[in-house]
């Protein structure tokens, strides 16, 4: 069985906003020099979005939604 298209798009775009968080987080760093919370809530945000990308991705594999395939020995 095939992955849908929709959750092949899905998992690109929750990997697209975990990188974008990521470069928000920095530039809250540089531009701020640390003394904002922006850096701080865009990294929260990324654990968060990541922790749900794994636990929809776990979840899809037990429903048979997503087949995983790896390399044969």
């Amino acid at each position: 069985m095939q992955t849908p298209e929709l959750v092949k798009w899905f998992i690109v775009v929750a990997l697209a906003a975990v990188v974008g968080s990521l470069g928000v987080a920095l530039f809250g760093l540089v531009r701020d020099k640390g003394r904002s919370t922006r850096m701080v809530k865009a990294l929260t945000f990324r654990i968060v979005l990541s922790i749900g990308l794994f636990l929809l991705l776990m979840l899809g594999i037990v429903s048979g939604v997503i087949v995983p395939h790896g390399v044969a020995p």
